[in-house]
C-alpha cells in the first residue's frame, strides 16, 4: 500500500496504534485502488489525545506569542519545501488532479499558518480609562478545541483549523474525514519536527462517532466544523449540551449573477472554476448560474466550447485538468443528479455520462427552473444549472430563496451595481468579477444553514480566544455599609 502512514493516529508527539479500532481504507479514487489501511479510535484513545492536549494546552498559552509563532514559521516552511510530496499524497487520497493539489492545497495550508504566526503577537487587549479607576481586557486562549474535516481539502482544512488555534494559544485535536485520512497525519509530523510541544495536535482518526466523542467531551471549549448541513445539525445540538463555542463552515448552493455588460469569457471561466475545479467537490461553488437573457447564447457557446476542451485522467499527470470523484458512493450520488435534471426537463448542454470508475464528466444544464432538485439540492460534483434572468430585482429574490447563505459571485462591469447587488445578497462570502478565491488574509464563512463563525483573517481572533475584562479600583471602596 503506497501511502501506509507509520500508524492510523498522531497523539503527544507520536504516531500510536491501536488494532481494536475498526479497520478502514484510503483509496486512490482514479483506480479504486487501497493505498493506506487505519483503524478508527477506541475511546482509550480518544482518551489518550484529549488527555494529551488538556496536559500541554496551559504551558503553551504561557509561552509568548512571538515563541509561538516562529514555530508555526517554521512549519509553513517546511510545508513549502516539501510541497511536492504532500500533493502527491493528497492527490492519492482525493483523486485531485496534481495541477491543482500543488498549488491550491499544502500551499495554502502553509500560507495559514505562516499569516497567524505573524497575527499570534499582535493581539493585545484594551486599557479603558475611567476617572480615578481603570479598566483593562485581556485576550486569553480558549483551551482545548476540537476540529472535525472534511474529505475535499483535507490538508487546508487541518491547516486553517491548526493555525489560529495554536498561534492564539489553544490546543487541537483534529479528526479528519474517514474518507481522506492521511494528510492530517503528515501535519501533526511536520508540526512536531517544526517545534510544536507534544500533545498540541493530535490526530484522531474515525467517522461519526469518533467526532462525537470529541464535541461531548468536558475538556473540550470549542469545536470546528467543516462539513455538511445534516452533520453540522448535529454537532451544533451536541455542543450546545456542554455550552462550548461552535464554528461551522458548511454546505452551499451559491449563486452566480452574469450580467449583460459582463465580460464573456471572464465570467465563463469562473463558472467553470466555480463547478468543475476539484471535480465540483467545493462547498462555494457557484453551482446557479444566473445569466441575463440577453447574454444567454454566446455565454452557453463558450462554456460548452471551453467545457468541451478539459482534459480528464490519471490525477497524477500534471498535465490532467479534471480527476474523478472522491469515492464510488459520491459518484453514484453525482449521477443520480444528472438522471434527475434531465428527468425533470433541464436541457443537457454537455457532459452527463461517467466515462469509467469513478469519474463523471463536467457536466452543464440548461434551461433550469428554481424549483428543479438540481437548483435547490447541493450535488457536490461537476454539475452547472445555468437560470435565465431579466432584471436584478427578480435575480436577486431568486439567488436569496435557498436555505444556503455560504457564497455568491457577481459578473459585471458597472461597479456601482456590483456592490448594490453584493450588499443585498445573503452570503457570507461574496466575490465580484472573480469567484473561488480564499485568501488567508480574507474572512471566510456562511449565513443562514450555511454555518456560523468565520475562518481566516482577523476574524478568526474572535472564535479562537476569549475576553477577559479587569476592573482596577484605584482609591478606596465606596460601600453604603
Amino acid at each position: 500500500m503506497r501511502a501506509q502512514p507509520k500508524a492510523s493516529h498522531f497523539i503527544g508527539g507520536v504516531y500510536v496504534e491501536d488494532d481494536a479500532g475498526a479497520a478502514f481504507h484510503s483509496h486512490y479514487p482514479a483506480t479504486g485502488e487501497v493505498i493506506a489501511k487505519l483503524h478508527s479510535a477506541t475511546p482509550a484513545i480518544v482518551e489518550r489525545a484529549m488527555a494529551a492536549a488538556a496536559d500541554a494546552q496551559a504551558d503553551w498559552a504561557a509561552r509568548l506569542p512571538v515563541e509561538r509563532g516562529r514555530i508555526l514559521q517554521r512549519a509553513a516552511q517546511i510545508m513549502r519545501d516539501r510541497n511536492r510530496d504532500l500533493s502527491e499524497l493528497e492527490t492519492l487520497d482525493t483523486g485531485k488532479p496534481l495541477q491543482e493539489t500543488l498549488v491550491a492545497d499544502a500551499a495554502s495550508g502553509a500560507d495559514a499558518l505562516e499569516y497567524f504566526a505573524g497575527f499570534a503577537p499582535t493581539v493585545t487587549g484594551q486599557t479603558i480609562a475611567l476617572g480615578r479607576d481603570m479598566a483593562y481586557t485581556l485576550r486569553e486562549p480558549l483551551g482545548v478545541c476540537a476540529g472535525i474535516g472534511a474529505w475535499n481539502y483535507p490538508i487546508q482544512i487541518a491547516a486553517w483549523k491548526a493555525a489560529p488555534a495554536l498561534a492564539f494559544g489553544n490546543a487541537l485535536v483534529f479528526k479528519p474525514s474517514e474518507v481522506t485520512p492521511l494528510s492530517a497525519l503528515a501535519l501533526a509530523e511536520i508540526l512536531h519536527e517544526a517545534g510544536l510541544p507534544a500533545g498540541l495536535f493530535n490526530v484522531v482518526q474515525g467517522a461519526g462517532d469518533v467526532g462525537a466523542a470529541l464535541v461531548g467531551d468536558s475538556r473540550v471549549a470549542k469545536v470546528s466544523l467543516t462539513g455538511s448541513v445534516p452533520t453540522g445539525r448535529k454537532v451544533y445540538a451536541q455542543a450546545a449540551e456542554g455550552i462550548r463555542a461552535v464554528t461551522m463552515e458548511l454546505g452551499g448552493k451559491s449563486p452566480l449573477i452574469v450580467f449583460e455588460d459582463a465580460d464573456l469569457d471572464n465570467a465563463v471561466g469562473a463558472a467553470m472554476l466555480g463547478n468543475f475545479y476539484s471535480s465540483g467537490q467545493i462547498c462555494t461553488n457557484g453551482t446557479r448560474v444566473f445569466v441575463a437573457r440577453s447574454v444567454l447564447g454566446p455565454f452557453l457557446e463558450k462554456l460548452a466550447a471551453r467545457t468541451g476542451r478539459i482534459v480528464m485522467g490519471d490525477p497524477l499527470d500534471e498535465a490532467t485538468q479534471m480527476g474523478p470523484l472522491v469515492s464510488a458512493a459520491q459518484a453514484e450520488r453525482v449521477m443520480g443528479y444528472i438522471a434527475r435534471g434531465i428527468a425533470e426537463g433541464a436541457r443537457l448542454v454537455c457532459g452527463g455520462n461517467a466515462p469509467g470508475g469513478w469519474f463523471v464528466e463536467p457536466t452543464v444544464f440548461a434551461d433550469v427552473t428554481d424549483d428543479m432538485v438540481i437548483a435547490r439540492e447541493e450535488i457536490f460534483g461537476p454539475v452547472m444549472s445555468v437560470l435565465v434572468f431579466d432584471d436584478e430585482d427578480e435575480v436577486i429574490a431568486r439567488a436569496n430563496a435557498t436555505e444556503y447563505g455560504l457564497a455568491a459571485g457577481v459578473f459585471t462591469r458597472d461597479l456601482t451595481r456590483a456592490h448594490r447587488v453584493v450588499g443585498r445578497l445573503q452570503a457570507g462570502t461574496c466575490w465580484i468579477n472573480a469567484y473561488n478565491l480564499t485568501p488567508v488574509e480574507m474572512p471566510f464563512g456562511g449565513v443562514k444553514a450555511s454555518g456560523v463563525g468565520r475562518e481566516n483573517g482577523h476574524a478568526a481572533l474572535e472564535h479562537y480566544t476569549r475576553v477577559k475584562s479587569v476592573y482596577l479600583g484605584m482609591g478606596d471602596v465606596d460601600a453604603p455599609y
